[in-house]
């Protein structure tokens, strides 16, 4: 076990950080009002009281053991040699944050804001599978999923690529470009969080009625597009300020960075948006809201890996990639693999924030972050995601199945998550839609 000085910040710096990690939290605000209008009126009331109880949860999580295991560069790490090299694995700072408070006033205030970053990462990470699973997802299972993700999973990951642990050192042990890279949480946060929700989707089934006897889907829309499309806009606010502390906090940018970092996510989600809209169009006829969203959401995950450094014309790109494979991959997850995701999750958490990753690699000598070795690097990384984190969390999530079954009993996919598990709807004064009706 190592430690070194810790990272520490300007006081300006700190203070813009301070301004981002405000308007953050409004991306899990997006994404759960998202998460809601996309799935069925009878469950609303249920997705956003779910979204209320992961945030809850994650930070508790993250304040016992999360920051302790994910840790910040500098800190306090477990460490082995290999290679004649040493490897940091693993985040020791004291559980509890004993750590944070022991250190104040020296170091405290730069730690302090990689451990806010941190807890706003792990709530919004925890949102992500809520989309795959809503309409038959346990409150109960919820909240001990969470769990397992904000103090297991995600501060593992983080810690080896936000924490100084081994993919970040990449770059120092091996040349690989600047090691790991992905200042806003590509795959950190999104990929994470998108491969466990293909990990509970796999576990809870398809919705009641979604595929007939012969094995086709139905479609079973949304309830809500106003509140899906208000959500986008509320995101996007929310990843201007994620985006922007995760450039200064994780990828070292400057005053003079901030603006392209927040011109970039603008570009990233607009291009998203439109591609997903044309494609919609051109194979639909007219373009869908839905997906539109999702191709918008899309676009932001796919361009946080490399706001701090990508131009923003390559950034344009980088959106219309995620936006355009947002419809393609909801058709094959819904038509050929027989996974129901009501809320895209998959497609555009678990896709756009592998495709953010490799992008950060790919285009990387185009912008300030470009070196040798750097797309070697960024593929290490996703291979530790889809060959690692994808395994540990389908795992925990299986082991948790068997203790508390995750999806509902044939009475919740009849009533309707709102009066199964909460006792009253989210629009009492409306007639919501039944299976039967949906038939």
């Amino acid at each position: 076990m190592g430690t070194e000085l810790p990272v520490n910040l300007s006081e300006f710096q700190a203070t813009l950080c301070i301004l981002f990690l405000i308007l953050a939290p409004l991306s899990g605000c997006g994404l759960a009002l998202i998460n809601a209008g996309l799935g069925r009126s009878r469950n609303a009331a249920h997705s956003m009281m779910a979204a209320l109880c992961i945030v809850a949860v994650a930070a508790c999580a993250w304040f016992v053991c999360g920051w302790a295991f994910e840790g910040y560069p500098g800190g306090l790490t477990y460490s082995f040699q290999a290679a004649g090299r040493q490897w940091y694995w693993l985040g020791a700072e004291p559980w509890f944050f004993r750590g944070l408070v022991a250190s104040l006033p020296s170091a405290g205030s730069s730690a302090f804001l990689f451990a806010w970053f941190g807890i706003i990462a792990a709530g919004l990470a925890g949102l992500i599978p809520l989309g795959s699973s809503s309409d038959r997802w346990r409150l109960g299972a919820i909240c001990g999923s969470t769990a397992l993700l904000a103090g297991v999973t995600f501060p593992l990951f983080g810690h080896w690529s936000w924490g100084g642990g081994w993919l970040a050192q990449l770059g120092l042990n091996f040349h690989l470009g600047r090691g790991y890279i992905d200042a806003g949480g590509s795959g950190t946060i999104h990929a994470t969080g998108g491969l466990t929700a293909l990990a509970i989707a796999w576990i809870v089934g398809p919705r009641r009625g979604k595929y007939g006897s012969e094995g086709m889907p139905m479609a079973l829309p949304g309830h809500n597009a106003v509140l899906v499309l208000f959500g986008c806009m509320v995101a996007f606010v929310g990843w201007l300020g994620l985006n922007s502390a995760g450039a200064v906090l994780f990828a070292g940018a400057g005053t003079a960075q901030i603006p392209m970092t927040a011109i970039n996510t603008l570009m990233g989600a607009s291009a998203g948006a439109l591609a997903a809209a044309i494609v919609t169009r051109l194979r639909f006829g007219k373009p869908d809201a839905s997906l539109t969203a999702n191709g918008w959401v899309g676009g932001l995950v796919a361009g946080s890996a490399g706001c701090a450094f990508l131009p923003p014309a390559v950034m344009i790109i980088v959106g219309l990639v995620a936006g355009a494979l947002v419809p393609f991959l909801v058709e094959l997850l819904d038509l050929r693999l027989e996974i129901d995701d009501p809320g895209g999750a998959i497609s555009v958490h678990a896709a756009g924030g592998i495709w953010g990753v490799l992008a950060a690699g790919l285009f990387g000598g185009l912008g300030t972050a470009g070196s040798p070795g750097q797309l070697t690097a960024q593929v290490v990384g996703v291979a530790t995601l889809i060959g690692f984190v994808l395994p540990l969390t389908y795992g925990l999530n299986w082991l948790l199945n068997l203790v508390r079954p995750q999806r509902v009993g044939i009475e919740g996919d009849q009533q309707g998550m709102d009066l199964h598990e909460l006792g009253a709807g989210a629009y009492p004064e409306f007639v919501t839609h039944t299976d039967d009706f949906m038939r």
